[in-house]
């Protein structure tokens, strides 16, 4: 096969402890799904069906990396994530057999325009230029479900953190989680058709907040990488 010009290189990430790389297929993100922080964006955390964005693969950075201020705001903010890869793909998949469809565990954070967000939901609009720009989506190197421990289960706990140039900001425990692994990952496959490559940014906690040039950012989940990525 021959193409116009080259192709841009498939994006991947970092697997704990291998040689190979987890090619990223496509990026889903979930809102709100943390109560604390449905609260803090003036929402009442029901729990209803949870609902999805996207974020496009070629946003991912990888850890210890650099990213730019994103043009065209002047309110960028940080959303520390546990992040779900997976393995095997499926449509309308079971609770019951969810995990069974888990390649492992990574920490994410889902950098957003808030001001662009804000201004596309009073309007009514898409969320994509307030979540899907270039360097959105950092993220540490995944942890294989086999050695992710307590966090490859049904109802899970542990620590999620981020702190900016020393100060923490988001703290929470995962048994904070809305929906669950499961619950997520069986609702998605409703909507779509997972694939091995897909990765599921799970919802921040409470507490996120503006990032300014200069400010150095630290986030992490017990049991998997601390995310460290610094802005220019």
């Amino acid at each position: 096969m021959s193409y116009a010009f080259s192709p841009a290189a498939a994006p991947s990430i970092e697997i704990k402890g291998r040689e190979e790389r987890f090619p990223v297929h496509r990026i889903y993100c979930v809102g709100r799904n943390y109560a604390a922080h449905a609260r803090e964006m003036g929402f009442d955390p029901q729990r209803e069906p949870p609902f999805f964005f996207a974020k496009p693969a070629d946003a991912i950075v990888e850890n210890h990396a650099t990213v730019r201020y994103p043009p065209r705001t002047s309110n960028f903010h940080h959303e520390i994530e546990l992040v779900v890869a997976i393995g095997r793909g499926g449509s309308n998949i079971a609770k019951a057999q969810a995990l069974e469809h888990v390649f492992g565990y990574a920490v994410g954070n889902d950098l957003t325009r808030r001001d662009l967000q804000a201004a596309a939901r009073e309007q009514g609009r898409p969320w994509d230029t307030s979540k899907g720009f270039d360097g959105s989506a950092p993220i540490t190197a995944i942890v294989p479900a086999s050695q992710a421990g307590a966090l490859h289960g049904e109802r899970i706990r542990g620590r999620i953190w981020l702190e900016v140039n020393g100060e923490t900001r988001q703290q929470a425990d995962l048994s904070e989680l809305i929906w669950t692994v499961p619950e997520i990952i069986a609702e998605l496959s409703t909507l779509f058709e997972l694939q091995p490559g897909d990765l599921i940014y799970t919802g921040t906690p409470a507490g996120v907040g503006a990032l300014q040039r200069g400010d150095r950012i630290r986030g992490g989940i017990d049991g998997l990488d601390t995310l460290v990525t610094a802005i220019e």
